[in-house]
């Protein structure tokens, strides 16, 4: 279950990568504006506070990372409690925008699977 969770969690933390890339370095790209629903307008507006949302994403995706590295170097305690706080902030960042924009809510279940599910195998994992 150790071997799910560490998929699950590296899908994750490459999802909140590709997150940051739209948020920090594409944001007035036409993709980016539509994926998030802005105008142009709205877009310039708003760059700063994407760039800096972006880089949480970012940051999030690194302390994942970081976990399954410290895993896969046979120091599971410390790599699962990366893995568990990098995974469980994605999982609330993703509630809290299904309950501030419940408009959002396709794009919160998009963000928040992946991070359930990886928390659901790591947690079997270590129990079992």
């Amino acid at each position: 279950m150790i071997i799910v969770s560490q998929v699950l969690a590296l899908v994750a933390a490459l999802l909140h990568v590709y997150i940051f890339l739209m948020e920090s370095l594409w944001w007035e790209r036409p993709a980016a504006r539509k994926v998030f629903g802005t105008s142009a307008e709205e877009a310039r507006a708003t760059k700063a506070l994407a760039f800096n949302q972006g880089f949480y994403n970012l940051f999030l995706a690194l302390a994942v990372v970081t976990g399954l590295a410290f895993q896969l170097a046979g120091q599971l305690a410390v790599g699962s409690a990366l893995v568990f706080t990098g995974l469980g902030s994605m999982l609330l960042a993703a509630l809290v925008l299904a309950i501030s924009s419940p408009e959002k809510s396709a794009a919160a279940l998009k963000q928040g699977t992946l991070p359930l599910l990886g928390l659901i195998a790591l947690a079997l994992g270590v129990v079992l």
